[in-house]
C-alpha cells in the first residue's frame, strides 16, 4: 500500500475499527478532512470530550508513515501532558495495521525525544514531546503542535499570558522554513491566544458542542421568540442547574418559548448536539452542574473566548462614548459638555507609586458625572517616573508625576484631587501642591489614607453603576488596559492588578449621588393611614 495515496480519513477509520469505536461521529471525520488539508497555520477549537489529542496521535502517525522524515515538535501546558501524546503517536505506529510491520520494532529514543525508522536527523528527532515552558530553543521541526498549552493556571493574569505568548515566539524559531504551525484545544480566557492566532489569518475549524445557542439572562417573562426550535433548555448553572421538560415546564407555538411562570433565572436553548450518541441529555446535565460558571460552560463547551471565572464587572456592560468635554461660557457662567449632556460635577483620585517597573501602577482616574447621575470615566492614565523631579536646590518643580498630573489637571479644568496617602503618597501631596503653585493652578488637595479594604471599596463603588447601566466610559478608557484588570479581577485573590480599577472606584465615590435629582413625583395619591400612632389631642378635665 502506497502511503502516499491514503488519506488520513482512511488511515483513522482503519485505527477506529482496530480499537472497537465503531463508526467515527460526523465531527471526527470533518476534523480528519480539515487536520489534512489545512493552511500551514491552523487553529482547531473542539469542546471538551471530543477525543482531540487522540485524534492528533493518530494525525502524527500517518504523517509519519507518510514520511519518516517528518520532525514533529509537540507541546502541552507541561511535559507530562506533552508526552501522553508522544507516547500514543508511537502505540499507534507500532499497532495500526498499516505501519506496524514497518514501525513495530524499530523505534529508537525515549517518550520526550525518539525517531522512526527512516528519520534522516540524527540531531532532531522524528517526535520531541515538551510543555511550553521547556528549553527548545536548539530544537528544528517540520511541524508545530500546541495542544491545550492554554489552560487556567497559566492565564489567569495579563503577566501569565505574555510569558505563554513569549514562548510561543521561541517555538517560531525552532520551525524550519515552509513549516507548519498547529493550535489544538479549548479557550480559557477573554484574552485567549486562539483568537489572536485567528486574527493573523489563521485557518480555523471550530466545532462547539451545539451548532445553535440562544440565551435569556434572567427570564422575567413568560414568552420569548427564539430564532430557533430547541432541543435542550437549561435554566441556571452550576449545582442548580435544570433541564426543563418541554410540555411540563415549557411549551414550543412556532419559534415561541413560553413558560408557565416567568421562570427568572437563566434561560440556555440550544439545537445540534455534535455527538449525540455520545453526549445524551443526562450527561450533558451531569457536566453542566459541574461548572460553577456560566463563562466555564460557555469556554469548554460553546468554545466562547471567556475567562472561567465569574465576571463581578463585566466591562461589556459599560457604555462606551467617543466625544471630548467642552467648555461653554454663557452669562459669565462656565459650563462643561460631553456631547448635549451638561457635566455637573468633575472628580480625580490618584494613587501614588513609584511608577517603576515591577512596582504598582501610580493610577489616576478622572470621572465626570452629570445631572442624571450617570458617571463618566473619562481618563485613566498610569503616571510615569519618579513622583517628582526637581532642580538641586528643591526649590522647582522640572517634572515626574505631579507634573504630568497638572497637565491633565489643566486640560480638564479639574477643581480637586483626592490623593492617597498609604506608602509612597504621604509626600506626595506636598510636591503636588508646589507644583500646582508653580503653574499657578487653582486646584484643590484633598489627603486621604484608604482603610477599607480594596475589594470592598472596588465592588461597592462600580458594581451598582455597572449592574444599573450608570456608568459610562470613554473609548480610549475602554482599549486600555482597565479592560483586562475588569475581566480578570477576582474578589479575594491576591497578586492580581486592580491599581486601575482602584483609583477608579475612588474617583466614582469622591462624588456624590445625584439620581434622586433627577426623579420628579408628578402626583401623589392619599392613603389612610392604618397605624396606631400617639397624636396631639386637646381634653377638658372636670374639676
Amino acid at each position: 500500500m502506497d502511503p502516499r495515496k491514503v488519506s488520513f480519513l482512511e488511515f483513522y477509520l482503519c485505527w477506529a475499527e482496530l480499537q472497537g469505536w465503531g463508526e467515527p461521529p460526523f465531527i471526527h471525520a470533518q476534523a480528519c478532512h480539515w487536520l489534512e488539508h489545512r493552511g500551514d497555520l491552523a487553529v482547531l477549537r473542539c469542546f471538551r470530550g471530543f477525543g482531540k489529542s487522540t485524534l492528533l496521535a493518530a494525525y502524527n502517525a500517518w504523517r509519519l508513515w507518510r514520511d519518516p522524515t517528518y520532525r514533529i515538535l509537540h507541546q502541552g501546558d507541561q511535559d507530562k501532558t506533552a508526552y501522553k501524546t508522544s507516547r500514543d503517536t508511537r502505540s499507534v505506529l507500532m499497532r495500526h495495521p498499516w505501519t506496524r510491520a514497518r514501525f513495530g520494532e524499530g523505534i529508537r529514543g525515549e517518550v520526550p525525544f525518539w525517531w522512526a525508522p527512516g528519520a534522516g536527523d540524527e540531531r532532531n528527532p522524528s517526535m520531541q514531546a515538551a510543555g511550553i515552558t521547556s528549553n527548545i530553543t536548539s530544537s528544528r521541526c517540520d511541524e508545530a503542535q500546541n495542544d491545550d498549552v492554554e489552560v487556567p493556571r497559566n492565564i489567569t493574569q495579563p503577566e501569565l499570558r505574555e510569558k505563554m505568548r513569549y514562548r510561543l515566539g521561541e517555538q517560531t524559531h525552532c520551525m524550519v522554513p515552509g513549516a507548519r504551525q498547529l493550535f489544538v484545544g479549548t479557550p480559557h480566557t477573554h484574552d485567549s491566544i486562539y483568537d489572536e492566532i485567528e486574527r493573523m489569518g489563521a485557518d480555523c475549524l471550530t466545532i462547539p458542542m451545539f451548532e445553535q445557542e440562544h440565551r435569556i439572562e434572567q427570564a422575567l417573562r413568560t414568552r420569548y421568540v427564539l430564532p430557533f426550535v430547541p432541543d435542550v433548555v437549561f435554566a441556571g448553572i452550576g449545582l442548580s442547574t435544570r433541564m426543563l421538560v418541554e410540555g411540563t415546564e415549557y411549551g414550543i407555538e412556532g419559534r415561541t418559548i413560553v413558560f408557565p411562570h416567568a421562570p427568572g433565572v437563566l434561560i440556555d436553548c440550544y439545537a445540534g448536539c455534535a455527538w449525540p450518541e455520545r453526549f445524551t441529555v443526562s450527561d450533558l446535565l451531569k457536566r453542566r452542574r459541574k461548572c460553577k460558571t456560566v463563562n466555564e460552560w460557555d469556554s469548554q463547551y460553546q468554545l466562547h473566548s471567556r475567562p472561567m471565572h465569574e465576571i463581578r464587572l463585566d466591562p461589556q456592560r459599560i457604555t462606551a462614548y467617543d466625544v471630548e468635554p467642552r467648555f461653554v461660557r454663557a452669562n459669565k457662567v462656565l459650563t462643561m459638555w460631553l456631547g448635549s449632556v451638561q457635566i455637573v460635577s468633575c472628580s480625580m483620585r490618584w494613587d501614588p507609586s513609584s511608577g517603576k517597573v515591577g512596582r504598582d501602577v501610580s493610577a489616576v482616574a478622572l470621572a465626570f458625572q452629570d445631572g442624571a447621575g450617570r458617571h463618566y470615566l473619562h481618563r485613566i492614565v498610569a503616571l510615569q517616573g519618579d513622583v517628582a523631579e526637581t532642580t538641586l536646590d528643591g526649590k522647582r518643580i522640572l517634572g515626574g508625576q505631579v507634573w504630568q498630573l497638572c497637565d491633565l489637571i489643566e486640560r480638564f479644568h479639574v477643581p480637586r484631587v483626592v490623593v492617597e496617602t498609604n506608602g509612597i503618597g504621604g509626600f506626595a501631596p506636598k510636591f503636588l501642591q508646589m507644583a500646582l503653585k508653580q503653574r499657578g493652578l487653582r486646584c484643590g488637595v484633598v489627603e486621604e489614607d484608604a482603610t477599607a479594604a480594596k475589594d470592598k471599596r472596588i465592588l461597592e463603588a462600580l458594581e451598582p453603576l455597572i449592574e444599573s447601566g450608570m456608568l459610562w466610559a470613554h473609548v480610549d478608557v475602554l482599549d486600555g488596559p482597565l479592560w483586562d484588570q475588569m475581566r480578570d479581577w477576582v474578589p479575594g485573590a491576591r497578586n492580581q492588578a486592580d491599581d486601575l480599577l482602584d483609583a477608579s472606584a475612588g474617583a466614582v465615590t469622591d462624588q456624590p449621588v445625584r439620581i434622586g435629582q433627577s426623579v420628579r413625583i408628578v402626583e401623589t395619591v392619599a392613603r389612610d393611614d392604618w397605624r396606631p400612632a400617639a397624636g396631639v389631642f386637646d381634653v377638658t378635665l372636670e374639676r
